[in-house]
């Protein structure tokens, strides 16, 4: 049986979607988007895209800052991702959010290379997340 505590954290992690942030219709078109290109897709295409959706997600919790008013919601870990320098931290963050989207997408992010050894899109996105605005040409 479940203590108050591990029933609240519980709710606290399934109430935390990108829904919340986007909304629906975002959220919507990301879950088809993924269903769609995710299973034929490479991995270093398809985490910048994650990590494009997570910096639109990151400024919309941005722009609405002042709406968010538990410091434990998405938005608010976007928040913080936005400030992060080490892609573990982003994981740290919103990596229940990101499951959650590729769930409802019926996708999986976990991967294997050719020779066998076993990756994350997730963990590439969170890289490409971080270094967003890097120009090594500059």
């Amino acid at each position: 049986m479940k203590t108050k505590k591990q029933a609240k954290e519980t709710a606290t992690k399934t109430a935390r979607s990108f829904s919340s942030v986007v909304g629906e219709d975002t959220y919507a078109a990301w879950v088809r988007m993924l269903r769609e290109l995710v299973p034929d897709g490479r991995t270093h295409r398809l985490s910048v895209m994650l990590a494009g959706m997570l910096h639109y997600a990151a400024a919309i919790a941005v722009a609405d800052q002042d709406e968010w008013d538990d410091e434990r919601s998405l938005a608010a870990s976007l928040l913080d991702a936005t400030e992060a320098s080490d892609p573990s931290e982003v994981e740290d963050l919103i990596h229940d959010a990101v499951v959650q989207l590729f769930k409802d997408a019926k996708v999986r992010f976990e991967r294997a290379s050719a020779r066998g050894e076993r990756y994350s899109l997730t963990e590439n996105a969170y890289v490409e997340f971080i270094h967003w605005f890097d120009m090594p040409w500059e």
